[in-house]
């Protein structure tokens, strides 16, 4: 047996892996380019990584696309990420067929420019069917904000009579996250990575991260390939996960 099968057979492959895709504009700029060819460069990692989660058998990957503060970034780079869905579709939707992945997305719809959202939807109209991984993508996604909402979608059933405050409990409480279009068993998180070398979630799915295993890496999205992934599951098979628990 190969040391490549050795590492297939003992590694411990998280159900659901969360990935905030950082460090695409520095990657560029040091190559002394825009930061538009950052992220250009960064979709075309995520099509690499997609795949090769699934083969390592990822049940739903949700990837950080952009965030409800990414908005503050300059006019041109926000237009080009807004325009990648468009390309997205294009260009992967075939291949995502053939893998079987299907796609879904979580975050806020207002704001989006239509055509944005017009892709999306068709990528999840034509990947609908498919039953390997689920690739979930947070676009406009704001991890407070989607707490709020929540909390405000029970007060308004509370108002009407229709939901007694005994009734809120944690899993009524997380039907109204916008992770609760995945399978119950896999909303939350097993492994988060972040790459760039940045240490913090920045408001990326903060209550379904809450007994995530977190692993941060130097190296920037672009550059992150599927060695880079084996990697992080080996260190994420090292991980003792107890969940408050002791060890018996």
């Amino acid at each position: 047996m190969t040391a490549t099968s050795d590492r297939a057979v003992t590694q411990k492959i998280p159900n659901h892996l969360a990935v905030i895709m950082d460090g695409n504009g520095r990657w560029a700029q040091r190559q002394g380019k825009a930061r538009i060819f950052g992220h250009k460069a960064g979709m075309d990692a995520l099509q690499t990584i997609a795949i090769h989660a699934q083969n390592r058998g990822v049940k739903v990957m949700t990837v950080y696309a952009f965030s409800t503060e990414n908005w503050t970034r300059p006019a041109a780079e926000v237009k080009f990420i807004m325009s990648l869905p468009i390309d997205f579709y294009e260009k992967f939707v075939p291949t995502l067929n053939r893998e079987n992945i299907r796609i879904a997305m979580i975050g806020t719809r207002a704001g989006v420019p239509k055509a944005t959202l017009k892709s999306i939807d068709r990528a999840m109209v034509d990947t609908a069917q498919n039953t390997g991984m689920i690739l979930t993508i947070a676009l406009n996604y704001g991890g407070q904000a989607e707490i709020l909402d929540a909390v405000r979608a029970l007060a308004t059933e509370v108002k009407a009579g229709t939901l007694s405050i005994d009734d809120i409990t944690q899993k009524s409480f997380e039907q109204q996250l916008t992770t609760a279009i995945l399978p119950e068993a896999y909303r939350n998180p097993d492994f988060v990575i972040r790459t760039s070398g940045e240490n913090r979630l920045s408001n990326f799915l903060p209550w379904q991260t809450a007994y995530s295993e977190l692993y941060f890496t130097e190296t920037l999205w672009p550059d992150f390939d599927e060695a880079a992934l084996d990697l992080a599951f080996d260190v994420f098979s090292q991980r003792d996960r107890r969940y408050g628990g002791i060890k018996k």
